[in-house]
């Protein structure tokens, strides 16, 4: 049966719905949170914890990979039984416990091991409800994506400001602790603008005019799963030196040959319980019943193609927290009027330029759509990538700068600001293609599949340098390659995957 796609009459592409800033604002303390770990992770594992620069990498790797991989069992829970919101409120209940637990160094392992399985209930979820605010069909949506973003960066803009002076310079205690802060910031605001949702989130065959809030039954339901997963964290971490053995010795290791053995049986895991499930709930809407059609099959090959090519971004994108990271620490001239800027406060360069342009490229994706002369979402895809590439080209320079002496703090700055440029390109848009191109039923599973692209980017970020030694290879020149060639590939499949999208880039 074909899907009815509804339209915005042009007048009413500059607003937004209320819900949209309800759900910026909790993602704004949620990744004020996030980046605030992130900013101190690598920094804390090898001053503080007196890890190697090889180790804190891989841990960074393997953590950040983590934390994108959860999203595919949390995506798939939200949609089946517990809707977005009951899900979202789970997983930020369950990141705060994990910020507070970093406080204690030998309470690393469970720390993590919390904001992993939050970030699954958390992040695909919110993603979700933004796009849940408008019809199909709504030219807003690319900007509402991107004002959404805005409201990330803002979080991550504070948080390196924040959490990375209170954790370098008084304690390392306090500057995760005042992330976690932020987490229970983000969970009251959504706490106290539900009403403004609508019926976005809802569990799933909630009547949303009869019910538009969360019973006190869910509340009940949201504790006890809460607490139920933290404690089963909790336990599996106790348990871990005792079960290792009949496992296998490969869980020792951080080799990209034990992640991948691991990494493989947990994805086979995952997809059997996919191809298990089936959605049980009696939603009013028709369309959640309807079987996929050739069109829909062939929008989903779209996502898949285009979250495959996020890998290749991310991959470098995300050497903010690692490796650039300790160029900062360790080759930039930090000095200004006799002050020494802690490491981590270059980490807010990024979101400062997010924060900046991010309005400026909403307006420009709406004011195109307003014009008939839209360009296709792909294409700017393609285009974030070519612009990545170029990044890499001034970080070679910048490093081999960096043979005569410390470098002057621009370097790294101008890295920052074509990294903001081509992320603009990339992700906002990437989330908002996605919600246009997932069949209801399986909406939150698809956002979790962007973000498992996201998790194997991530980890390949952190032994991206450790992989490449042996064989000699230059890692700026490497990623800017990697990045330019498939930002090549992308523009040129633009039309076939235009035609595939039916409509909806």
């Amino acid at each position: 049966m074909s899907q009815t796609v509804e339209t915005v009459p042009p007048a009413k592409l500059e607003s937004h719905p209320p819900g949209l800033y309800a759900l910026f604002t909790t993602e704004m303390w949620e990744r004020f949170s996030f980046y605030g770990m992130r900013a101190l992770l690598v920094l804390y594992l090898t001053k503080a914890m007196g890890y190697s620069r090889g180790d804190a990498l891989n841990v960074y790797a393997i953590y950040t990979g983590l934390v994108y991989l959860t999203p595919l069992i949390g995506g798939r829970l939200a949609d089946l039984y517990l809707g977005q919101r009951k899900a979202v409120f789970i997983g930020g209940t369950l990141m705060a416990l994990g910020q507070f637990a970093l406080t204690q160094r030998e309470l690393l392992p469970l720390g993590l091991g919390l904001m992993i399985v939050g970030n699954g209930f958390f992040k695909p979820n919110i993603s979700v409800m933004v796009g849940s605010l408008y019809p199909k069909g709504d030219h807003r949506l690319d900007g509402a994506y991107t004002l959404f973003y805005m409201g990330i960066n803002l979080g991550a803009l504070l948080a390196p400001l924040v959490s990375g002076p209170l954790g370098e310079r008084v304690g390392w205690p306090y500057g995760f602790a005042s992330a976690g802060v932020g987490m229970i910031l983000g969970l009251l605001t959504f706490v106290f603008t539900q009403r403004l949702l609508q019926s976005a989130g809802l569990p799933p065959g909630r009547d949303a005019e009869a019910e538009p809030k969360l019973r006190p039954a869910d509340w009940v339901e949201i504790g006890v799963i809460s607490g139920v997963v933290a404690l089963g964290v909790f336990g599996l971490i106790r348990a871990w030196p005792s079960l290792q053995p009949y496992w296998s010795p490969a869980w020792a290791s951080t080799s990209a040959l034990s992640f991948l053995y691991r990494g493989t049986i947990l994805l086979g895991g995952l997809l059997l319980f996919i191809l298990a499930t089936e959605p049980r709930a009696k939603a009013e809407m028709n369309e959640l019943h309807e079987p996929f059609t050739r069109a829909d099959w062939q929008r989903l090959g779209v996502i898949v193609t285009i979250s495959l090519f996020s890998v290749v971004f991310w991959m470098g994108f995300e050497q903010s927290g690692g490796t650039l990271n300790l160029f900062a620490d360790e080759k930039t001239d930090r000095s200004i009027f006799g002050w020494t800027v802690p490491t981590s406060v270059f980490q807010s360069a990024n979101p400062i330029f997010i924060v900046t342009l991010a309005p400026l490229f909403a307006i420009l994706w709406t004011a195109l759509a307003r014009r008939s002369f839209p360009l296709p979402s792909v294409a700017k895809q393609g285009l974030g990538l070519v612009l990545l590439s170029s990044a890499f080209a001034v970080m070679y320079f910048a490093d081999k700068q960096s043979k005569q002496g410390l470098i002057s703090p621009f370097w790294l700055l101008s890295v920052y600001l074509i990294f903001t440029v081509a992320e603009l390109f990339v992700s906002p848009i990437g989330l908002s293609l996605v919600n246009r191109l997932a069949h209801p039923r399986i909406a939150s599973l698809m956002m979790a599949f962007w973000f498992l692209c996201t998790a194997a980017a991530n980890y390949l970020a952190g032994i991206m340098e450790h992989t490449l030694e042996p064989y000699h290879l230059n890692l700026w020149a490497f990623l800017g390659a990697m990045a330019f060639v498939p930002g090549v590939m992308m523009l040129a499949l633009t039309p076939v995957l235009v035609k595939m999208s039916h409509g909806r880039v």
